[in-house]
């Protein structure tokens, strides 16, 4: 018997603003709940996202972070989409040199943009 992913959970302030830039960052629908919360469905059937409501805010570097890949392959593209949309730089020590741009969405919180799409888990890690 194993465990997998089906979601990922994110605590957010602005309910609105983040389901409204993680549904058009990964292309998925939102439903909005009655509880002030919202699920964003991806096309797929792939990895859901729960966003709720939370009271404290972001302190410090996350603990965990989603890896996302570029459908296309053109990276540099798709950071400045991710960013039109309101996502930003972020650093977390990067030297320059790794395989993957970290950002942050509009309330802070890190991710990574994968240079390649084609992966396995001992080629390469995320340092973010």
């Amino acid at each position: 018997m194993t465990s997998r992913f089906t979601q990922w959970t994110l605590d957010v302030h602005d309910l609105a603003r983040q389901a409204e830039f993680w549904s058009a960052a990964l292309g998925y629908t939102v439903e909005f709940g009655d509880d002030g919360d919202a699920h964003l469905w991806p096309l797929d059937g792939g990895l859901s996202v729960w966003l709720q409501p939370a009271g404290a805010p972001k302190s410090g570097k996350n603990r965990n972070h989603p890896d996302l890949v570029v459908a296309d392959g053109d990276v540099h593209a798709e950071v400045a989409r991710l960013m039109a949309l309101g996502a930003t730089r972020a650093d977390v020590g990067q030297t320059g040199d790794e395989p993957f741009t970290v950002l942050a969405d509009p309330e802070g919180n890190e991710f990574c943009l994968l240079h390649v799409a084609d992966r396995g888990p001992a080629r390469y890690g995320s340092g973010s």
